[in-house]
């Protein structure tokens, strides 16, 4: 039984549901595509909180953000109801992983879906608040959200009593200072609360001990957005596409040397060649495909050979050495330095980490200097088997896993192209003719020395 009314303009477009390029993001222009049809029909009666909860573990959908957690699972986890801690809903878009930028689409061109997610997930999970957390740099995803918010409000969507059901939501948005390790929920948490952001141990678990110490649970704009369509048309209608382990459809953010880069709703599954060749409209005339970072700056790179034997899903990411994450597909281009490219990613974990945790503070300033080595002609025989011995040595041993976010690239990178790393070395300079200023030259090995970076002003 179909719940509200939803808008066709496409077979597998649930998010996406909208004319692109046009004016979707007022109310007015939701409403007439069926808008809050689906939050009316729930709290008219369609759905009990309990019921919509199941919907949503019965669709399979997993966290959109990275970790793909199933999202009805996590929502369980939440201790009983008790009038003296209520539960809390936040939404992380603090988007700030290097090659994602689908959940700007969203809040800037279909923020009325977004907060109909948050009407029905605060309505399954029993919580009348949400903090909608947007990265300090997406000022007009704020603008649009505010709108948004203040339109959502004035028609009844949003407040006390909430289309006479005795429900109330209320929906706050917060902007981040620019902060990526914010991204992580706790971080995220600890910033919303007024402190530093810096990540919490766990546990406590938000879902027991979240935001102001309440049960909080923490989603991924893209998870919260997909509840619509889950409530309208059952679990089991949200896994018409996709598998049994990644069910649903899933946003896809492509940058590189394509034809035609941006955003794209496929279904799970879909495999990456079509993504390339239907969607994005094939590489560039005269730039062949050399290697592909299919989910986000922080997952292993694969090669092209790899690349076209991948399915746009959690099982077949895993199996070719990789991980679909948050769905920021990088594509690389032949001619493209891997060194660099690596180098460049490093120096930015190396400025977001918040410096708690030893291996993370020292260890992304300590393999980018040697990656840099390695870039401007600089290296020893030696420092390739150093930074993969470095980079090995932070995994899994801080709070968060942004020194896993670092290590990982770094060690697919020379994994899979180790002999162009090599091949720097030999030559003593970039093969591709990289004149980048080696503002990070600390010749020789060992531990990284303390020295002031005149480009970013930070101490290393």
């Amino acid at each position: 039984m179909a719940v509200g009314t939803y808008p066709v303009v496409g077979e597998h477009l649930t998010i996406l549901n909208y004319e692109r390029g046009s004016e979707s993001w007022p109310l007015a222009s939701y409403e007439s595509r069926g808008g809050y049809s689906v939050a009316k029909a729930t709290l008219g009666g369609s759905y009990q909180p309990d019921d919509l909860l199941g919907e949503v573990k019965a669709s399979g959908l997993r966290g959109r953000g990275g970790a793909g957690f199933p999202t009805g699972l996590k929502w369980s986890f939440l201790p009983p109801v008790d009038d003296s801690k209520p539960r809390q809903l936040v939404v992380n878009a603090d988007e700030s992983e290097p090659g994602t930028f689908k959940d700007r689409v969203i809040m800037e061109e279909n923020p009325h879906m977004l907060l109909e997610g948050c009407v029905l997930s605060c309505y399954a999970i029993r919580s009348e608040s949400t903090y909608i957390y947007i990265r300090g740099e997406y000022v007009p995803a704020i603008k649009r959200m505010t709108a948004a918010v203040e339109e959502a409000y004035a028609a009844g969507h949003l407040g006390e009593n909430i289309y006479g059901s005795g429900f109330n939501c209320h929906v706050t948005v917060h902007s981040g200072a620019g902060a990526y390790i914010c991204g992580e929920e706790t971080g995220l948490i600890e910033s919303l609360e007024g402190k530093k952001g810096q990540p919490r141990i766990k546990p406590p678990f938000p879902a027991v001990e979240g935001v102001f110490r309440y049960p909080t649970i923490v989603n991924n704009v893209e998870s919260i957005t997909a509840v619509v369509y889950i409530a309208h048309a059952g679990g089991q209608g949200y896994r018409a596409w996709g598998t049994e382990k990644s069910a649903g459809t899933k946003l896809y953010s492509v940058s590189g040397p394509v034809k035609r880069p941006g955003v794209y709703e496929v279904p799970m599954a879909y495999p990456f060649k079509d993504l390339l060749n239907n969607e994005c409209g094939g590489m560039l005339d005269g730039v062949a495909l050399k290697a592909l970072i299919v989910g986000g700056s922080s997952v292993p790179v694969v090669n092209a050979e790899t690349a076209l034997k991948i399915n746009m899903d959690y099982e077949s990411c895993e199996e070719h050495g990789t991980l679909l994450g948050s769905g920021g597909v990088i594509v690389i281009g032949e001619g493209t330095c891997m060194v660099r490219s690596l180098m460049v990613l490093l120096r930015f974990y190396h400025h977001e980490s918040c410096g708690q945790c030893t291996p993370c503070r020292e260890g992304t300033g300590w393999i980018e200097r040697i990656c840099s080595r390695i870039e401007n002609g600089h290296a020893s025989d030696g420092d390739i088997d150093e930074l993969y011995r470095i980079a090995d040595s932070m995994e899994l041993r801080t709070i968060c896993t942004l020194a896993d976010a670092a290590a990982w690239p770094t060690k697919s990178f020379i994994e899979v192209f180790r002999d162009e790393f090599e091949e720097h070395v030999k030559q003593g300079k970039c093969p591709h003719g990289n004149t980048f200023p080696d503002h990070l030259n600390l010749r020789g090995g060992g531990a990284p020395q303390r020295r002031e970076d005149p480009e970013h002003a930070f101490i290393a």
